[in-house]
């Protein structure tokens, strides 16, 4: 079958599985925020760690553009740009390989996995983060396996650029960007292009920032928090607590395909060194940062990280050594029932049902381990029934009442925002 024609399919797929699952309330976490930024209807002008002003604004152009409204337009650029990451993991796999199996096996596992189909569900920025930074990767790997080097050379750059502009985390990966650009040093006009194309859009960000009177190093800071100062002043044990987290996490992305991907890196070492140090470099960063980082959601951190970690399970689905994973490499399928059986066996554990119970106001143990939203519990129906959370949510209330107030303006009766 015509990449192509495969790659369409995947994101038809994906598109309608992600949009049944979409939440049918504003979910708690940042989410209102976002849509009370599109409600606003002010472009962002500033961009800090937190701002996410290429998100943001994109949201507010494709409301303005369509009318949908802030709800709407949030959920068709998030679920959009996810279904177009999943064809991209397929393209890049596909043009890695060559073996069109493997590619849509990956590009499946990656689609399922828990962190990213979470944040194809509810209004965030990481799945319009992970659009170009599949992008980004695509041309990586094009560079290498593909002729017209040149052209893939500079857009990785630009694609790059860009993602940073949607999350800062991701100048975290210029190291490797850079390793890849010397290892491409004979292509001399392709790595020129291409590094004044990223300077120029990473550069803008400072720039915008500092014409309007802010410190250079705002684009880094927030005023939400002290989340890296506090990332260094852990305990040794906290610390551990952290990397055995981050292992769970991985598991539960990828469940038995983690053996897969492990594979994958081996193979990628032993077949092309330089690729593999692009990628392992970028993995240590993204990886390392995301462990301890000093937030309670840090699971999000590893999505570019998860990335890499799918084309290395379509990398490892090609060893000749281990053909049953081709033959049992259609459970990938059954990838949303293992997020189910497991819920359903911690719900029955007392600290499952503790764990319930305390986050009961915004869905107990299903916000946490079931990836779809759908039917969920609102945040907007929270606050007007001015009910209180067992921990600190006052961002979100915050946010959640100004949102209120904006949609009381156009009209709306308390009755009709509860449903939002």
């Amino acid at each position: 079958m015509n990449k192509f024609l495969t790659a369409g399919l995947l994101f038809i797929a994906f598109l309608l599985i992600y949009y049944t699952g979409s939440f049918s309330k504003i979910p708690f976490a940042d989410c209102v925020g976002f849509a009370l930024t599109t409600e606003l209807d002010t472009f962002e002008t500033v961009a800090s760690s937190t701002s996410h002003i290429l998100y943001s604004n994109t949201a507010i152009l494709i409301n303005k553009l369509t009318g949908l409204g802030s709800i709407e337009s949030n959920r068709l650029l998030v679920i959009f740009s996810a279904a177009f990451a999943v064809a991209f993991v397929y393209m890049t796999v596909r043009n890695l390989t060559k073996i069109n199996w493997a590619a849509i096996v990956a590009a499946i596992v990656f689609g399922f996995s828990f962190t990213f189909w979470k944040n194809a569900e509810i209004i965030e920025v990481y799945t319009y983060n992970a659009f170009w930074l599949t992008l980004f990767y695509l041309c990586v790997i094009n560079s290498f396996v593909l002729e017209k080097k040149k052209a893939y050379i500079i857009l990785a750059g630009i694609f790059l650029g860009i993602s940073i502009w949607l999350h800062i985390q991701n100048f975290l990966l210029i190291p490797a960007y850079l390793l890849f650009l010397f290892y491409f040093r004979s292509e001399r006009a392709g790595v020129i292009y291409s590094f004044i194309a990223f300077s120029i859009i990473f550069s803008l960000l400072f720039i915008i920032n500092y014409s309007q009177g802010y410190p250079l190093s705002s684009p880094f800071s927030s005023n939400q928090g002290h989340w890296v100062e506090e990332s260094f002043k852990k305990t040794f044990s906290q610390y551990l607590m952290d990397i055995v987290k981050s292992v769970v996490y991985l598991l539960y992305n990828f469940t038995v395909f983690v053996i897969v991907g492990i594979i994958g890196i081996i193979m990628l070492y032993k077949d092309n060194r330089k690729m593999f140090n692009i990628f392992f470099l970028a993995s240590v960063l993204i990886y390392g940062f995301a462990t301890f980082y000093a937030v309670t959601d840090n699971y999000i951190f590893f999505l570019p990280f998860n990335i890499i970690f799918a084309l290395a399970i379509g990398y490892g689905l090609t060893s000749g050594k281990y053909l049953f994973f081709k033959k049992l490499s259609w459970i990938c399928l059954f990838i949303p029932a293992f997020y189910y059986l497991f819920f359903s066996i911690a719900l029955y554990t007392p600290q499952g049902k503790a764990f319930d119970n305390f986050k009961s106001y915004k869905g107990g143990l299903s916000y946490y381990m079931l990836p779809w939203m759908c039917n969920n519990k609102g945040i907007l129906e929270f606050v007007i029934d001015k009910k209180t959370a067992p921990e600190p949510i006052n961002w979100m209330t915050y946010s959640a009442n100004i949102y209120i107030k904006k949609l009381k303006e156009k009209g709306y009766t308390e009755e009709e925002i509860r449903k939002f």
